[in-house]
């Protein structure tokens, strides 16, 4: 196979100037998104340079410690994250978020380096640290329509809500449909994905590995093992946030504590714009 081909840092900055092309949309529609765009832009563009320098030196350092720290500041930082994009309070929702990343991210991670790849040793970052960022990376739109479907339901279907626990339903059972309905909506993409996948897609991992000078077989087995690993991470992940979420924000009666107001963010920002 083919050795990686470098990309010149003057290329990549020329072909940085199709930002314009977002931009023109956000402006001709007036989406009231430049501004964030740009901040996104510049903030990933950031961390990424960042992260490619620490991660050359986390791969010679592969410390398990400093292995474990790192992911748990991935897990922290994609919960919060995934709040602030719902619009939702932080204070009452990033521990039900962490905990429900937490306790799909770290079994998964088990399974695979001990059951398929078998890296030496175990928590070898060039192994570890790639899969937690895809798994975690593809975890945070779900939750992120998972939450606002789930708050969504408890203002549009408010009266429905009510009517239920009158009729002597426990909160539980009556917002039970709400999360069902959540969870529908936001495994869709992923199940999107998986049945288009080698037809309509090749998948990051795929084409990095081919990219990189890997064999195709290879490659489908690796990506065989992320789609299957971010499918079974986005079920636990986004099941675990609802269930531990609910118990965050509703009282024995059936009171919900959190309001979802995306209206309220959406004036804000575009205020900033004009």
């Amino acid at each position: 196979m083919n050795q990686v081909v470098d990309i010149n840092w003057l290329d990549l900055a020329t072909f940085s100037l199709i930002l314009c092309i977002p931009l023109f949309i956000n402006m001709h529609y007036k989406l009231g998104l430049a501004r964030d765009s740009v901040i996104s832009v510049i903030r990933m563009t950031i961390q990424l340079f960042l992260v490619g320098l620490y991660l050359e030196y986390l791969f010679q350092l592969n410390s398990l410690a400093i292995n474990l720290a790192w992911l748990v500041i991935m897990v922290v930082v994609g919960a919060s994250a995934i709040v602030n994009k719902a619009n939702l309070p932080q204070n009452a929702l990033i521990l039900p978020l962490i905990a429900g990343l937490t306790c799909s991210l770290f079994p998964l991670l088990a399974a695979i380096s001990f059951g398929l790849v078998k890296p030496q040793p175990f928590y070898n970052a060039q192994y570890m640290i790639p899969l937690a960022g895809m798994l975690l990376g593809n975890s945070l739109s779900s939750n992120i329509v998972a939450l606002q479907n789930l708050f969504t339901a408890f203002e549009q279907r408010k009266s429905e809500y009510e009517a239920a626990i009158s009729l002597g339903a426990s909160p539980k059972y009556a917002s039970f449909p709400f999360i069902q309905e959540a969870l529908r909506k936001s495994l869709a993409p992923i199940l999107a994905s998986m049945a288009t996948t080698g037809l309509v897609t090749l998948p990051g991992m795929m084409t990095g590995q081919i990219l990189g000078g890997a064999s195709p077989m290879i490659a489908i087995k690796y990506q065989l093992v992320i789609m299957l690993a971010i499918f079974v991470m986005l079920s636990v992940s986004v099941a675990l946030t609802l269930e531990l979420t609910l118990r965050c924000v509703q009282t024995k009666e059936g009171r919900i504590t959190v309001k979802f107001t995306p209206e309220k963010r959406s004036k804000n920002a575009q205020q900033k714009n004009s």
